[in-house]
């Protein structure tokens, strides 16, 4: 019996030992699970975004695509059946004879208007930046172009620019000047569409190159009128070089809004007369939506080239900012 309590007692030892060990597991174990917890409420912060994209961004484009790629009728858009038709949707747009003056119409639109459309807002931007009295007031009145809705702007410069009753023709006719026929001549509609394009984009710019101007430090204007630098040379000196990445974001979006721009065209002259001033975003429509017979393929794929044309500028945007950031 002595032998066997002198045996025994290591082993409850043994045990107490073990149970010691073994009782900070359960803590080991919660420390070793927290750090999946930041990981899950980031996906948890990401998951509405990405859903977002996936849904109103990636499935769109991927449609859209499809639509290039197959013969879609109105029955095989419904019923989902459509060919495999590879590019011979793209091959029938570019052989198409409107394919050429709408793109010189898309090329000119949208070079004008981002060239208008930057240099006034500049220019307004550096007249408010002075901070004199009403400045305020006067910006916030500049901003309402960009507020009201493009069907807005768009009916009110037809009613401004229509050859009979319009005010523009009324004005010219008490300067002694023959009308024009703003919206019905070929050679004047794609000029009025870029007008209001541009009296609608003003504002846009004005904002962005105003706030683009409140970073710059004061410091370095009087350091340059100090040294008797006039003030073109304070503007081509100091203001546009630092204000150039702002720019740069500035063209950017401009152009992505402006090639996809269909309210103020459609609504002010559908793209004619006589296609004078069809884009590739009223042709898209055209061909998709302005017939009898929808060619959904061909207008997919209009769509397309302006999707593609918008990443192309957005890459060498990228490629540019990521330069100057390494030099």
């Amino acid at each position: 019996m002595n032998d066997t309590k002198r045996f025994s007692a290591p082993r409850s030892a043994h045990d107490r030992s073990g149970a010691a060990t073994a009782a900070p597991a359960p803590a080991a174990a919660r420390q070793r699970r927290r750090p999946a917890s930041p990981q899950w409420a980031a996906w948890g912060f990401l998951a509405p975004v990405t859903l977002y994209l996936a849904f109103f961004y990636a499935y769109p484009l991927y449609r859209n695509l499809d639509l290039s790629l197959r013969d879609y009728t109105v029955r095989s858009f419904v019923q989902g059946d459509a060919p495999f038709t590879g590019l011979a949707n793209y091959r029938k747009v570019f052989d198409d004879p409107a394919f050429a003056p709408a793109l010189l119409h898309t090329v000119v639109f949208t070079a004008v208007c981002l060239v208008f459309q930057y240099a006034i807002g500049l220019a307004l931007a550096v007249f408010f930046n002075q901070h004199f009295r009403l400045s305020a007031t006067l910006r916030a009145l500049f901003l309402v172009p960009w507020l009201l809705p493009l069907i807005v702007s768009a009916s009110t410069w037809s009613w401004m620019l229509n050859s009979d009753s319009g005010i523009v023709n009324a004005l010219l006719h008490a300067v002694g000047i023959a009308p024009v026929n703003w919206l019905t001549s070929p050679s004047w509609s794609l000029a009025s569409v870029i007008i209001a394009n541009i009296w609608i984009g003003v504002p846009f710019n004005l904002v962005v190159l105003y706030s683009g101007l409140q970073s710059i430090p004061g410091s370095l204007y009087e350091a340059a009128a100090l040294d008797g630098a006039s003030a073109w040379q304070r503007f081509w000196r100091i203001t546009f070089p630092l204000l150039r990445p702002v720019s740069a974001i500035t063209l950017l979006l401009g152009l992505v809004y402006t090639l996809k721009v269909f309210d103020i065209i459609w609504i002010m002259t559908k793209g004619g007369p006589a296609d004078s001033s069809t884009t590739f975003a009223t042709w898209s429509y055209q061909l998709g939506f302005g017939n009898l017979l929808p060619a959904f393929g061909p207008g997919a794929a209009v769509g397309n080239l302006l999707v593609v044309a918008a990443l192309v500028f957005g890459l060498i945007h990228v490629r540019v900012q990521r330069k100057q950031a390494l030099s």
